[in-house]
């Protein structure tokens, strides 16, 4: 569960755009028409239902909106509808307990809900034989809810809701997002205060309150249903008037008027924070969604600061060198959307030479506006995105949310297609003309700049009471239909599931000795591939950690005769997607290409593998983006986790103990050479030793000739890197605590590990589902404990990652940094209680995970990236096949009894413990737990003398 706030939500769909996640984007005449084709009708209690059918998995994406968000909150009472998002998960009066456990039995997949200033939804794919779980479900908390909300559940949500904001606050530039509102929108305005709201309002809501604002809004009236995937019209109609249609209608949520709320002259201010440099952020209102504008607006932000490409990274990135990363984007809302300019300025460059430097790039794009071919190249790459973006049909950002969001805003579901011909017909002329219209002479923005500094808390309006309200009468045209639907009988259960698909794999040999596995996927016209080679950042050489990495980050900065942004402006124009990243024990090369473009993007990623520039500029400019990142690490509670905690468990010198990160350190880092590089990418990126694995819209006939033509004669011209020794580490015969200062921070982040077998040990599926008990999932101990029982954490779970040698467990919980002794008594109770066999794994809790981990799958494989990552997984392992069925089987099979020897790996009095937090705070009640010796380390893991 989690809130999206206006300006947050930026960060959020740039996230999602980056993946492949929805935004509406254009389609040139030269890209495939790519399309959500649906269908829909209106229940007479006024429930919308959208349909869209995609038979390519035996999954649907169920999808609940309703059009309340904290911009329909009155004065007082400040983050109700995040609040509510959150009650609605706790039951309802014919389902008492966790909404989640029903989900749980029946394999559901990408289950979640948000809430953000206009809307909160609901979301969960389910097999298709459990569509009426999830409909009675739904239908439940919709009708169904009131009660099952007492005082004990408000108190209870609160205090998550309450943790999750100090959870947000507490990362590096945390606080921005809440100052934003409050400049960008004056006092009022709807978008004025944040979504999660204030501690005074949320610590003032009654029960009466609450009651009051559910029975008032969350009626079907206010709702859309959208129904997505292996279902069709009539079977969607039955069923919904079956589940729903007996709810009746709540008055019906009047919608504040547009109102963008333009700034007219510009306006700075500044903050400070803990983190290492400073960061600018540049905010207009600007035109609401659904508007055309906004469309214009997104295709000019990706041309101003969209890419490795853009003006902005051009001017501020490669040639001043005054940040370490820009980005721009346009972001909708439903009254006034954003148009955000954020930079990170480097170390000891003035602030405002950068701010002169982005003024200038942009008064000269809305001057002249872009280039033809600017714009063709930025609308390829997005027109990419949509395709991507659509492979998906629920979730976050799938096809389901892209429905409802436009029958929600604009009342037609298709708009999706209005934004793409808009965007198809854009001219350099209107970009500029729209840039002009909201950014331009006489609309103001505002710039607010974060220094290092101490981190001063925000302070919070005391909460005021509300106006006495009156509800508005139910519109007399919403009617109910009668339903033969038993309730008291509880949640239908399905009595089948469908079966587990995974992609038939075909195997051959390139001449130059790689083989190839090739799974195919006809849904969506991409191809990925991925070049997996055996050497990850384990094998560092002494003394530069990070080498890997940083060699793999580079290969994407100019290949063949491209430099870098000459390589980043054909990968635009093609649509295409490469990265390269490196792991713990392994290496890979990516590329996404739209099957039209296929042959020159392998063309590209051919010579990204196979000639890679290393020029020493783009070493240089890296190297300083490098790390300026490792200092953002160090400013992170979890960033510095990662860093420290593996050195902790594995010791100095082993190949394991560098930070999880891959990044390195400043000094190794700073010390690599162009020598360095060059000999590490032809030692390590050795084709003959390789598997490349390919998964999309082509089959062996069409692909091996291409792969064959760019790749047949590439032959390794380095020394082979020797396999990284992982040597085997003795568990901790007493527990050690570690913690490290972060000033002024408003939680503890809270781990504890160790070392288990590795990925490979004949146990480690039956050790995977031990864990699943303990911390695996939401409605595992540790998460219920801290969380749902005590309310002192947004979420606690735990789990060890892959590895070819042992593993790192770890158990985390960040939680409200007055319970962090607390809170790490029950995490070692809870070990401990587990492990010993003093509280062991039930059949129960057992058979509940082991539907999570089996039914789940049908689900698990809709994407190509999904099956392309297994495959990937199952090579480095040294995995058959079949291997995905074979440890389905292996969990149906197995019993408490295996389980719960599993579980005494755990060794609950040899763990590692590492808190993240204002020493000030934590560091008496942690002593006074008398848990292990104890010791003060710096954010590099270093011993702090004591003053």
């Amino acid at each position: 569960m989690s809130v999206l706030r206006p300006a947050a939500l930026a960060l959020a769909l740039t996230t999602a755009l980056a993946c492949g996640g929805y935004a509406p984007q254009a389609q040139a005449a030269n890209m495939p028409a790519v399309d959500i084709p649906y269908e829909s009708f209106t229940l007479p209690n006024g429930l919308r239902v959208i349909v869209h059918t995609d038979r390519k998995a035996p999954i649907v994406a169920v999808n609940v909106w309703y059009h309340v968000g904290s911009k329909d909150e009155p004065a007082g009472r400040t983050g109700f509808a995040h609040l509510f998002e959150h009650l609605m998960f706790n039951g309802s009066e014919n389902a008492p307990g966790e909404f989640f456990t029903p989900f749980k039995a029946i394999g559901a997949t990408n289950q979640n809900g948000t809430t953000n200033s206009d809307r909160t939804n609901y979301f969960e794919n389910v097999p298709t034989t459990a569509l009426d779980t999830a409909l009675w479900m739904e239908s439940d908390r919709m009708g169904h809810l009131l009660g099952a909300i007492d005082q004990k559940t408000l108190d209870e949500q609160r205090g998550v809701v309450q943790n999750e904001k100090r959870q947000g606050e507490n990362q590096p530039y945390g606080q921005v997002w809440d100052e934003i509102g409050k400049i960008m929108y004056p006092e009022g305005h709807p978008y004025h205060h944040s979504t999660i709201g204030s501690m005074n309002d949320l610590n003032a809501a009654s029960l009466d309150d609450v009651k009051t604002w559910f029975k008032t809004w969350y009626g079907p009236n206010n709702a859309v249903l959208v129904l997505a995937g292996d279902i069709d019209l009539a079977t969607a109609k039955a069923k919904v008037a079956k589940y729903f249609g007996d709810i009746p209608a709540t008055p019906t949520m009047a919608q504040p008027k547009v109102d963008v709320a333009a700034h007219t002259a510009n306006s700075h201010s500044e903050m400070t924070d803990q983190v290492p440099q400073s960061r600018i952020y540049r905010v207009w209102n600007v035109a609401q969604f659904g508007a055309p504008d906004l469309d214009r607006l997104q295709l000019l932000a990706q041309i101003l600061g969209g890419g490795k490409s853009s003006r902005l990274d051009k001017r501020l990135v490669h040639q001043d060198k005054l940040v370490d990363n820009v980005s721009a984007g346009a972001y909708g809302s439903q009254l006034s959307s954003t148009f955000m300019i954020s930079a990170a300025v480097k170390q000891g460059v003035d602030v405002a030479k950068v701010e002169a430097a982005i003024d200038d790039e942009l008064n000269k794009l809305l001057r002249d506006g872009p280039s033809q071919d600017e714009l063709d190249r930025n609308r390829t790459a997005i027109e990419g995105g949509w395709i991507r973006g659509v492979e998906r049909i629920g979730g976050f950002g799938g096809k389901a949310d892209a429905l409802a969001e436009c029958a929600v805003f604009v009342g037609n579901p298709g708009c999706f297609r209005d934004s793409l011909e808009t965007l198809a017909e854009a001219t350099p002329e209107s970009l500029r003309v729209a840039g002009n219209t909201w950014l331009g002479a006489g609309k103001g923005s505002h710039t607010l700049v974060v220094n290092p500094g101490k981190r001063v808390a925000i302070g919070e309006a005391p909460a005021v009471t509300p106006a006495p309200f009156q509800a508005p009468k139910v519109d007399a045209r919403y009617k109910t239909t009668a339903s033969t639907v038993d309730r008291k009988a509880g949640v239908p259960m399905p009595a089948s599931f469908p079966d587990l698909k995974f992609p038939t794999q075909q195997h051959a040999t390139l001449s130059n000795g790689t083989k190839v596995v090739l799974a195919e996927r006809h849904d969506i016209p991409v191809v990925q591939m991925s070049y997996e080679f055996r050497s990850g950042y384990a094998a560092d050489p002494a003394g530069k950690p990070g080498m890997a990495s940083f060699t793999m980050g580079l290969l994407d900065e100019g290949a063949g005769n491209l430099d870098a942004l000459a390589f980043a402006d054909r990968a635009q124009a093609l649509g295409a997607n490469l990265g390269a990243s490196a792991g713990l024990d392994s290496s890979s090369v990516y590329l996404s290409a739209l099957k039209q473009n296929l042959e020159p993007s392998v063309t590209l990623f051919a010579d990204m593998l196979r000639a890679p520039r290393f020029d020493q500029a783009d070493i240089d400019r890296v190297r300083g983006q490098w790390i300026a990142g490792i200092k953002q690490e160090k400013a992170n509670p979890n960033g510095i986790v990662q860093r420290v905690l593996p050195g902790l468990v594995f010791g100095a010198g082993h190949p394991y103990a560098t930070p999880r990160t891959g990044s390195g350190t400043e000094a190794s880092i700073a010390s690599l050479s162009r020598a360095d590089l060059t000999a590490w990418q032809a030692g390590a990126l050795r084709p003959q030793d390789a598997t490349l694995v390919v998964v999309g819209d082509t089959t062996l006939a069409d692909i091996l000739p291409v792969l064959e033509k760019h790749f047949g004669d590439w032959k390794a011209t380095g020394k082979a890197g020797t396999a990284a020794v992982i040597p085997q580490v003795a568990l901790q015969k007493q527990p050690r605590v570690f913690l490290i200062d972060q000033p002024g921070a408003v939680q503890a982040n809270i781990f504890a590990a160790q070392t288990v077998p590795s990925s490979s040990d004949p146990k480690a599926v039956q050790f995977d589902m031990a864990n699943m008990v303990i911390g695996g999932d939401f409605t595992a101990r540790l998460n219920m404990n801290l969380r749902e029982d005590k309310h002192w954490s947004y979420g606690a779970r735990s789990g060890a990652g892959g590895a070819v040698g042992q593993r790192l467990w770890m158990a985390s919980a960040p939680v409200q940094i007055d319970k962090t002794g607390e809170a790490v008594a029950e995490m070692q109770r809870e070990i401990a209680d587990y492990a010993s066999g003093k509280r062991p794994a039930s059949g129960e809790e057992v058979e509940g995970m082991e539907k999570v981990l089996t039914l789940t799958l049908p689900g698990a494989y809709e994407t190509a990236s999904s099956v392309m990552n297994t495959i990937a997984s199952n090579v480095l392992y040294g995995r058959p096949d079949d291997y995905v069925f074979q440890r389905t089987a292996e969990i149906q099979a197995m019993t408490p009894g295996q389980v719960n020897a599993e579980a005494k790996l755990l060794n609950a009095n040899g763990l590692t413990w590492l808190i993240v937090g204002d020493l000030s705070k934590i560091e008496a009640p942690v002593r006074a737990l008398n848990l292990g010796e104890v010791t003060v380390l710096d954010a590099n893991g270093q011993p702090v003398a004591k003053k």
